[in-house]
């Protein structure tokens, strides 16, 4: 096995805006809270040191609930009963439900969390770190959750069939999923690995009567002797602990007010800050069997956006007092939902997730919550050790790697050409001739200097025209070793994506089985903020 790393910002799959957070860019200072490095954690533990202690035993209470029928263990157990203490803090991650965990960086994502709590553990001793995963149970795009690919194939949940369809994820059960743990059973063929991964599927889905509880047990199995606390956010319980601040939401548009501005400052700064998430006049959702729609105001009246509902002012301050579990905050408030019931430290998402973070500080202020530090996960390229090889023989590097497709190829036929096709050469001797006649149109007639510029301009653009043909003509003359390096490189960037973001862990888990797990707890860091590529 062996560790490379490539800085983020040479990949080419991350936005100027994430890449500038992690220079530290002294413009984008202001939206946030610290960097997150290990000398920062002292002086956010300070400052989330007053978090309520009766709070901290709800929250207790809430997860000893949920966890009623998991065979959760003693460290985790442990970790959830901490979670009264006052000087223990959490590290958060959060993820939707993706059928059998989705993509995989899934993995990545709780590994990072829990080497965080670890390593904090060694520099402050005196305190306790809890790895938390935050289940996004009340999301409702049931078309991007699905689904997971595996040997190429893409393995798709048709859902429960127009029973309880359109509202929270989470509460879907999980029916009609037989055929499809017979098929992945039988793509994953024999072996010991393969019958852990098909017993996994079907325990998970097919011995749960919900998704919630479906995925609470898949990631529990995953990382259960971790100590990784899950939670459920879709909790009258926790919800209630949220009144005041969806309340606020109702009624003052705080979050509208404060995002707004903070967007219109991030634009300001560089046209290629795009945003990632506007904000809504109301960010609530409200839940029912079957139901999650929008919470709006007409001006005259609350009700929801489909038109079903109808509230007033009283009626509906009135209906989230007595269920707060029927509202649902959407992606602007649930990271204050989150902050809100939980002693938290530190995020660590993606690069996505990380950029509407940065438009949020203003908001927790005005909201009197503590604005969490902010980690980009760690993000992997897992290759064989046959890949590897492959890559050698060909005498693709690290950097090339990650060109895009146009310049990969680019950059490759001219590296292995026979021919120089770079006439940069030429381009240099054209323009040392033609400052001479400029020097000579000086000394003429200056109307002749015009002349001059189009005869050097079009001269050039000859040059560029011919080495484009010659690249191409050496296109078609080197096709297979050129459709070599193109298979390579779309087995390890399937879609022109990263392969995280595509590949479904059991791709990998079936040949190594928990060894994959060990091998990423050994190489991950999140505290090293640079991409890493792991041969196994």
């Amino acid at each position: 096995m062996t560790l490379e790393t490539i800085n983020f910002e040479d990949t080419g799959f991350f936005t100027d805006l994430i890449c500038d957070y992690l220079a530290e860019h002294p413009t984008i200072n202001a939206f946030y809270n610290r960097y997150p490095s290990l000398e920062s954690f002292e002086g956010q533990i300070q400052e989330k040191a007053d978090f309520d202690m009766e709070r901290r035993r709800r929250l207790v209470a809430a997860l000893e609930t949920q966890y009623a029928e998991t065979d959760a263990s003693e460290l985790t157990r442990d970790h959830i009963a901490l979670l009264a203490n006052a000087k223990t803090f959490t590290i958060t991650t959060g993820h939707q439900l993706n059928l059998f965990t989705g993509p995989l960086y899934f993995l990545y994502k709780i590994i990072s969390v829990v080497k965080l709590t670890e390593t904090l553990k060694e520099r402050h001793p005196d305190y306790h770190f809890v790895p938390v995963y935050w289940m996004a149970t009340e999301d409702h795009d049931f078309d991007e959750i699905n689904f997971f690919n595996f040997n190429g194939k893409k393995f798709q949940w048709q859902g429960p069939k127009n029973e309880d369809e359109g509202g929270a994820v989470g509460r879907m059960p999980t029916l009609h999923l037989e055929e499809l743990e017979a098929l992945f059973r039988a793509e994953l063929g024999p072996g010991k690995n393969a019958l852990y991964l098909a017993e996994l599927f079907k325990k998970a889905y097919l011995n749960h009567e919900d998704l919630t509880s479906a995925t609470r047990f898949l990631a529990n199995q995953l990382f259960a002797e971790k100590g990784l606390v899950i939670i459920d956010g879709d909790d009258a319980g926790l919800k209630r602990e949220f009144l005041p601040h969806m309340k606020a939401d109702l009624l003052e548009n705080r979050a509208y007010h404060e995002v707004t501005k903070t967007i219109e400052k991030l634009e300001g700064l560089s046209n290629n800050y795009k945003v990632q998430v506007n904000p809504r006049e109301i960010n609530l959702f409200y839940l029912d069997k079957g139901v999650r729609d929008r919470v709006i105001f007409d001006g005259t009246a609350f009700g929801l956006a489909d038109g079903t509902r109808k509230w007033s002012r009283s009626e509906l301050i009135s209906t989230l007092e007595e269920h707060p579990e029927r509202f649902s905050p959407n992606v602007m408030l649930r990271p204050l939902y989150q902050e809100v019931i939980l002693p938290n430290l530190c995020y660590i998402g993606g690069g996505g997730e990380l950029a509407y973070w940065l438009e949020l500080k203003s908001f927790f202020k005005a909201s009197e919550v503590a604005f969490p530090m902010l980690l980009l996960r760690d993000s992997v390229l897992l290759m064989t050790g046959k890949q590897r090889k492959k890559l050698e023989k060909l005498h693709i590097s690290l950097a090339q790697l990650f060109l895009d497709e146009h310049s990969f190829i680019n950059r490759k036929v001219r590296e292995i050409s026979d021919i120089e096709i770079d006439l940069s050469e030429q381009r240099a001797h054209l323009v040392a001739q033609f400052s001479h006649m400029y020097e000579i149109a000086e000394k003429t007639d200056k109307s002749f200097l015009g002349a001059v510029k189009a005869q050097e301009v079009k001269q050039l653009k000859g040059l560029d025209h011919l080495e484009k043909r010659l690249l191409k003509a050496q296109k078609r003359k080197l096709s297979d070793q050129v459709a070599r390096m193109m298979a390579i490189r779309n087995e390890l960037f399937p879609n022109e994506s990263l392969q995280e973001r595509t590949i479904n862990f059991a791709q990998f888990y079936k040949d190594y089985g928990s060894d994959l797990i060990d091998i990423l707890f050994e190489n991950l860091d999140p505290l090293d903020q640079r991409f890493k590529v792991i041969t196994l």
